[in-house]
């Protein structure tokens, strides 16, 4: 029974992507239709496996075949839906249905409607793998599939270079986190002759010898550098903005509430693993911290909604990270699922706005579309407070959790920390102000086509709406059911961290709101009050400028990587393949020369072929008789 609930959540949803694939065309707008259903399927079963393991406590596993067996070595092409797995499968295939619907209208009309499709539902396919492994091969290859079907998405419009650059850009960075994922993956193997999750926490609880902690701090970090290019931390983060390439839906069902959290499910299944390697989490709760701070200033000055989001994107991933550095796992899951409910909304709301403006993404162009989009305006606006930690909504309780553990364990990066949730507040109200409020600052004929998405847009942003509200009660302070719910997968709890409901609590709540109420009066003020425009290109100027064009850091990994690497590649093309070539071919040259005589004693004289043989003859008994 197990085996088939896990077949059933597996193969509907690659069903869905070979129908799509091969049949699409044929099948017009049905194609739309039964990627979603394939997705609601998943997420039913998903629902049903969800209220069993609940019930039971007991995880449902399945291991379909014995997949490599090599002395003592051996490796089960296994499934484990436990609390985590479970819980991360709710809101990609939940979240993913709702996309998915979305997309049926977004994507209508254009060519290649059933190959979309079919990417779509082929990414939850490997996405369902990359969360349901039970070991750490299986979750590779979930891992590989996922960067595949992102590359394939982002440049789905490939008719665009600059999109097809943005696909290879994002496909390469992954590479290189890839690398040291199979470098931590090695390691482990290496420890304990298994790579079965289950198996890896049993050993490490039954105790370790220094020698053995070593190798594991060394595969907690080649493990966190994946989790770096797959989460798009500092230094592997520059793809995931320029991915905003892809249809806007991808954006949010990939770069905003899936894909991207993929390195946090990891490092969090992992939890014995990083808890013996303290020098890894510092690192980790540091390189998140000044991720959140540097995406957050970039995203203050953007103008194309989509890379405001994109930034805030990172941003958000790094105050996870924060969380995970210092110990707290549930935490950091608390706000993946909070951010999958605020960031997918925002995502839709901003592709409902470029599909009313006929293509158009700078912000410049917009304005007043709230008389327009009453809809998307106010789920826009939720998720907006959502984001920025407007009180009692459900952004607020996941972030301030964050703040509450790094104030224990951190101050400097709570600062950190705090300073990046301001600069969210600021340029997610500014996102708004300048998109829906004041006038209308596009073309008449943009003004002409304004209208509110249909219903198929726009149920989705009402759904994540209302969970963007009540989602933070999974988790209310003082009574935490996630964190009770992941005792089971996580080694050391955070319920064992003190977050008891004193005085400090209330303390720290009060200060974020008040970090909300600064950033929020300080867009205010200038985009309302003021009625300030961003300037045009050309005109920006100083500090600005720096930030305007990201701190210059694609330029810097282009003169320090990408030309280097050119100038090698042709180096290696123009002299060393030529030179190799040339050798290849001499070789060959002579081979050819020496037939071409020896092919003129094949000229059927058969009393030439009678001298060859009796003088063969003769040096062979002069060999063998005489010369020896």
């Amino acid at each position: 029974m197990d085996t088939n609930v896990i077949l059933l959540l597996l193969l509907v949803p690659l069903l869905g992507s070979l129908v799509n694939i091969f049949f699409g065309k044929k099948l017009g707008n049905g194609s739309g239709i039964i990627a979603t259903l394939a997705v609601l399927i998943s997420f039913i079963v998903t629902v049903v496996a969800f209220v069993q393991v609940n019930g039971t406590k007991t995880p449902i596993q399945g291991n379909l075949f014995e997949w490599i067996a090599v002395e003592k070595f051996s490796i089960s092409f296994g499934f484990l839906l436990d609390q985590l797995s479970l819980l991360w499968l709710l809101f990609v295939t939940g979240i993913g249905t709702l996309i998915h619907l979305y997309s049926t209208s977004y994507m209508k009309g254009d060519e290649n409607y059933g190959k979309y499709f079919g990417y779509l539902n082929l990414f939850i396919f490997f996405m369902i793998i990359l969360v349901a492994g039970s070991n750490l091969l299986i979750t590779f290859i979930g891992w590989e599939g996922v960067g595949l079907c992102s590359y394939l998405l982002i440049g789905f419009w490939h008719k665009n270079q600059d999109y097809n650059d943005a696909a290879k850009k994002a496909f390469i960075m992954n590479r290189i986190g890839d690398l040291g994922f199979l470098i931590g993956v090695f390691i482990l193997a290496f420890l304990f002759h298994s790579l079965d999750y289950m198996t890896i926490k049993t050993a490490l609880m039954s105790g370790t010898n220094h020698q053995i902690n070593t190798w594991i701090g060394c595969a907690a970090l080649a493990i966190f550098i994946g989790a770096i290019g797959k989460s798009a931390q500092i230094p592997l983060y520059t793809w995931l903005p320029d991915a905003m390439a892809g249809p806007t839906p991808v954006s949010a069902l990939i770069h905003a509430a899936t894909m991207v959290t993929a390195g946090i499910f990891l490092i969090t299944r992992l939890n014995f693993v990083f808890d013996l390697a303290p020098l890894v989490q510092d690192t980790i709760a540091i390189v998140g911290a000044f991720t959140a701070l540097f995406a957050a200033s970039i995203g203050l000055v953007q103008n194309d909604i989509k890379k405001v989001l994109a930034y805030s994107t990172v941003s958000q991933l790094g105050l996870m990270f924060m969380a995970i550095g210092f110990g707290a796992y549930e935490v950091a899951v608390f706000h993946v699922i909070t951010h999958a409910f605020f960031k997918a909304c925002l995502f839709l709301g901003s592709g409902s706005v470029i599909h009313a403006m006929g293509g158009e993404q700078d912000m410049r162009r917009m304005g007043g579309l709230d008389k327009y989009m009453k809809v998307t305006y106010i789920t826009f606006l939720i998720a907006t407070a959502a984001i920025s930690g407007f009180p009692f909504l459900s952004g607020f309780f996941s972030k301030d959790e964050i703040l509450m553990v790094a104030f224990e364990h951190n101050k400097a990066l709570y600062i950190i920390g705090s300073i990046a949730s301001i600069m969210t507040a600021f340029y997610m109200f500014r996102l708004v102000f300048l998109t829906f409020k004041k006038g209308f600052r596009g073309t008449q004929e943009q003004k002409n086509h304004l209208h509110e998405s249909p219903i198929s847009m726009t149920l989705p942003l009402i759904v994540l709406a209302v969970l963007s509200i009540f989602g933070g009660l999974i988790s209310w302070p003082g009574s935490s059911w996630l964190n009770q719910y992941l005792q089971p997968v996580i080694v050391k709890s955070a319920a064992n961290h003190p977050h008891a409901l004193g005085f400090e609590a209330y303390m720290l709540m009060g200060v974020a709101t008040v970090g909300f109420l600064i950033g929020l009066i300080w867009a205010f003020r200038k985009y309302i009050q003021k009625a300030q425009v961003p300037q045009e290109d050309d005109k920006i100027t100083g500090f600005h400028k720096v930030l305007y064009n990201k701190y210059y850091i694609d330029e810097i990994y282009d003169k320090l990587f990408v030309k280097p690497i050119y100038i090698i590649a042709t180096f290696f093309r123009d002299v060393v393949e030529v030179a190799l070539s040339g050798a290849v071919f001499g070789l060959g040259k002579i081979a050819d020369e020496l037939s071409l005589q020896g092919k003129k004693a094949q000229n059927g004289n058969i009393g030439l072929y009678l001298f060859a043989f009796v003088f063969g003859i003769c040096l062979l008994l002069y060999y063998l008789f005489i010369a020896r």
